[in-house]
């Protein structure tokens, strides 16, 4: 037995904890498999009043160091390099990460939830994304859109499901409208869509440079963009444009005029995809310089592609200099990755997973990258941008939606609002129609 453990091969700084506490609670160690107390951990679905995650290196996104967390109702409560002085009746929930990185859970702007594809008929529609695809995945928020497919697939069915995966733990928000114009929606406007809406945040996915857009005007964008930005200032809401970017030679011409044609703030225009063609990507930079924010996408990327990684980008973005919360990364999970033929037809496809944000951080940790560097691109940018108070960070008040990462830089350990979904590399909590957890009726 080693000096500093227990026999049951627990830390003894843990063991005291759990005596100073009156021996409430449960010890819990490596991939917190119970031990030292006969109380069985609580259930995946429940949340205990008081979780203590002693000893975790905390990077907020910045690197704090060692740090003990307390949770409580589904927040941080307190944090601190000291153990908290609590009564023995609170009955905490004690757990050593022994020195493990703990981050804030991924906000994920971009992934169809519904399901995106259809571009090359109805049995190409990629059906709804489930619960556990995005938590699995450490991605604790989420923002749905619509794509291509803004006819078969509604505003509504895009609230329903956005709604469902709230009702099963997820932090879900979500866009109105589509690619095309005029823009499907609730309300028939973006803006009472966003204003009267809870869980819609802006409109989006709109093409530009795209052959499968609806070829908007200059003044079409501004009309859409305005609606967008009026009624983020009524609300308090982001209230901002996310445009799906193609492989248009126009590139991102439509988004300067906009800005050089109107009062419209810079932060209202998004672009996202701006990694999918390397030319583009270097027009991005020039309007970050103008106050816009810039997405990539985590999709493979084929060696002699005119592409970048979302990594590889990431990459040049910093090394260039460029504003570090100006820039995010997002997954496009359950859409559809077409690739067309000269006439606009699809020859292969494929379907983005949630799951691609974490692989992406961790090879850029793989390369040799600070944590707390890029981090940022994968939470505190997004939430800030979206305005989505309580996301995107680790601090005393703010949502407690944790990620551990294990020695290979992915997802061990999610916690969604106080309650572990991925526990010792393992999925623990399931959507209402998943195999594994499917609801008894």
């Amino acid at each position: 037995m080693d000096a500093g453990t227990s026999h049951e091969g627990i830390p003894l700084t843990t063991i005291r904890v759990w005596r100073e506490l009156g021996g409430r609670g449960t010890v819990l160690g490596p991939l917190f498999r119970a031990s030292a107390h006969p109380a069985d951990p609580p259930l995946p679905t429940q949340s205990p009043v008081l979780q203590l995650l002693l000893n975790a290196e905390v990077f907020a996104p910045e690197a704090l160091g060692l740090q003990n967390v307390l949770v409580g109702g589904g927040e941080i409560v307190w944090m601190g390099t000291d153990v908290p002085d609590m009564p023995n009746s609170l009955g905490v929930t004690v757990e050593d990460l022994q020195g493990a990185r703990m981050i804030p859970g991924f906000v994920d702007g971009h992934a169809h939830v519904t399901g995106g594809g259809g571009e090359a008929g109805p049995e190409t529609r990629v059906p709804c994304v489930p619960l556990s695809k995005f938590t699995s995945a450490g991605v604790t928020t989420v923002v749905g859109l619509l794509g291509t497919d803004d006819v078969t697939r509604t505003t509504g069915d895009l609230l329903a499901a956005t709604r469902g995966l709230v009702a099963e733990g997820l932090s879900a928000f979500c866009y109105t409208g589509g690619y095309h114009l005029p823009p499907t929606t609730l309300t028939g406007s973006v803006r009472g869509d966003i204003v009267h809406i809870d869980r819609i945040i802006g409109v989006g996915e709109l093409a530009i440079s795209d052959h499968r857009s609806s070829q908007p005007t200059l003044d079409e964008l501004l009309r859409v963009a305005s609606d967008a930005h009026v009624a983020g200032l009524m609300t308090g809401k982001a209230g901002i444009c996310h445009l799906h970017m193609g492989d248009g030679e126009r590139g991102l011409d439509l988004v300067r005029r906009a800005l050089e044609t109107s009062e419209l703030p810079a932060r209202v225009f998004q672009p996202t995809h701006m990694n999918r063609r390397k030319a583009l990507f270097e027009e991005g930079l020039e309007l970050v310089q103008r106050g816009c924010s810039i997405d990539l996408t985590a999709f493979p990327v084929e060696d002699g592609e005119d592409a970048y990684s979302a990594e590889d980008a990431l990459e040049r973005y910093l090394e260039a200099g460029m504003p570090s919360d100006q820039i995010s990364v997002s997954s496009d999970g359950g859409g559809c990755l077409p690739t067309f033929d000269g006439d606009g037809r699809v020859v292969k496809m494929d379907v983005g997973e949630p799951a691609t944000m974490a692989t992406s951080l961790a090879e850029l940790l793989r390369r040799g990258h600070d944590l707390d560097r890029v981090l940022p691109a994968y939470t505190t940018n997004t939430a800030n941008l979206l305005r989505l108070k309580g996301k995107g960070r680790i601090c005393m008040g703010g949502h407690a939606d944790l990620v551990v990462l294990g020695p290979d830089g992915l997802p061990q350990d999610v916690m969604l609002a106080g309650v572990w979904h991925k526990r010792g590399g393992k999925t623990v909590v399931f959507g209402t129609f998943e195999q594994s957890g499917v609801m008894n009726v």
